[in-house]
């Protein structure tokens, strides 16, 4: 009986290797003024499946459109100042993205005040604010999600979202 149990939990952490390994933990990082913004999120692949369409990997569900924008854990942004993101006034601190995609080419980023959870534990009474994001298409398709985080100088900045045929993007200035 002892030895199931250990063949049983051996499996369990190998599949939990295959799992991270298929969604690997990714970091966005900028310094602004010497204020450091970051994003830690796990990045899924395509891996040839559908992903923004109806029936594809992210919902279009209307009851739950709300995406973690990542794998695994809710996806983590951290800054050390206070922000506007869009019109979104954030202070300094630590909250989860989201991802609103009702419409596939028309996305809201959502800034919630939960941090630590699952990512599928999302709680709209948590929500900081929103902002819609500016939606293009890249060159050709985009098979590991990717965030960017750029410096546009003085005190803007850019975060930037990519995947499958999609690149979202919303402005950030540092107070």
């Amino acid at each position: 009986m002892q030895k199931a149990g250990l063949k049983c939990a051996s499996a369990l952490i190998v599949a939990a290797g295959l799992l991270s390994a298929q969604s690997p933990p990714a970091q966005a990082t900028v310094t602004i003024g010497g204020k450091k913004l970051s994003i830690n999120y796990s990045a899924p692949s395509v891996r040839g499946r559908k992903i923004f369409v109806p029936g594809g990997v992210i919902s279009h569900d209307p009851t739950y459109p709300v995406w973690r924008a990542g794998a695994n854990e809710a996806t983590a942004f951290h800054t050390d100042a206070d922000l506007d993101v869009g019109a979104v006034r954030v202070p300094k601190g630590d909250y989860t993205l989201w991802v609103l995609i009702k419409d596939p080419e028309a996305w809201e980023l959502i800034i919630n005040k939960q941090i630590g959870q699952w990512g599928l534990s999302y709680s709209a009474g948590q929500d900081l604010g929103r902002v819609k994001m500016t939606m293009s298409k890249p060159p050709s398709p985009i098979e590991r999600m990717k965030y960017t985080l750029s410096d546009l100088g003085g005190n803007k900045a850019k975060l930037q979202l990519e995947w499958e045929n999609h690149i979202a993007s919303v402005p950030i200035t540092v107070k």
